[in-house]
């Protein structure tokens, strides 16, 4: 185990007391984390034109760490800053953050948080639970239209994914905020606002057969088998021996980890999924 996780790990046995600090929440323990990372991100870094490599290669640093699901849900909305406890969502978006700040050398905290709440939140602020991106596809049209990534699934063979999205409101005992109508009200306008783009998405029975086109660093959106549900499972791409595989905060796992098998065979063993997108960062 190296150095850092080791700290990492030392770290979490430990009780987090949090702090907040305006519309932010973190620790002191998390902020120390985030300069141990970016610290050992920059003395590692790539060239310059290799820079999709710092994507996997900050993942990996947090293999091992535990899942926690809904680390995001509070009473009052809040940009929550958590590199001890993540779900799927919180460490590709961990990741994902944390390269685009390397790219340009950059150790502030401050700027970490910033660039987070612009991947996580419609406006780039936070303005109630509505603000934050709750539909996965929805980020990526979002910050599609930021200039932050590239949707590549239909491009690299991808079909057309006809599906209503409107799983939140549909389901609606289960979002405890969205007792409030008009917060319910706002994410009923998301979804349709979300229904009117084209999405596109690779059925998992071509994945292998596109594989290549997938390249290390690559964020994969598992589209979802439930009724009004767009994705079921995020994570990043990266690469063993020639194939693409899956890494991941794994609910079944309750870690971070990387599958076992290629991406197209993880997705075989699932019934609860139909295939993926693909999105790739824009540095």
């Amino acid at each position: 185990m190296n150095k850092l996780l080791i700290i990492i790990f030392a770290i979490c046995i430990c009780k987090i007391g949090q702090a907040q600090n305006g519309d932010v929440r973190y620790s002191e323990k998390d902020k120390f984390i985030f300069k141990s990372v970016i610290k050992k991100t920059l003395s590692e870094k790539s060239p310059a034109n290799e820079y999709s490599k710092l994507i996997p290669q900050i993942g990996k640093y947090f293999l091992g760490l535990p899942h926690v699901a809904h680390t995001l849900e509070c009473e009052k909305e809040v940009l929550t800053v958590s590199f001890l406890e993540l779900d799927c969502t919180t460490f590709l978006e961990t990741a994902v953050t944390l390269a685009t700040l390397a790219k340009t050398s950059e150790t502030d905290f401050d700027a970490y948080v910033q660039r987070l709440k612009n991947f996580r939140y419609r406006n780039g602020n936070v303005d109630g639970y509505a603000s934050r991106i709750h539909y996965f596809s929805d980020w990526i049209a979002t910050n599609e239209a930021r200039g932050f990534v590239k949707n590549i699934t239909e491009e690299i063979g991808g079909e057309p994914y006809i599906k209503t999205i409107n799983y939140m409101t549909q389901n609606r005992q289960k979002y405890p905020r969205l007792a409030d109508e008009q917060t319910f009200e706002q994410i009923k306008l998301s979804e349709e606002n979300l229904n009117k783009h084209k999405h596109y998405y690779i059925p998992k029975a071509k994945v292998a057969e596109i594989e290549k086109n997938i390249h290390p660093g690559d964020l994969i959106a598992i589209t979802s088998a439930a009724e009004g549900l767009d994705i079921a499972h995020v994570g990043l791409a990266v690469e063993n021996s020639g194939r693409i595989y899956f890494m991941h905060a794994s609910m079944s796992g309750k870690k971070v980890m990387i599958s076992d098998e290629p991406l197209h065979d993880y997705l075989a063993k699932n019934t609860g999924n139909t295939g993926i997108m693909v999105a790739r960062v824009v540095y």
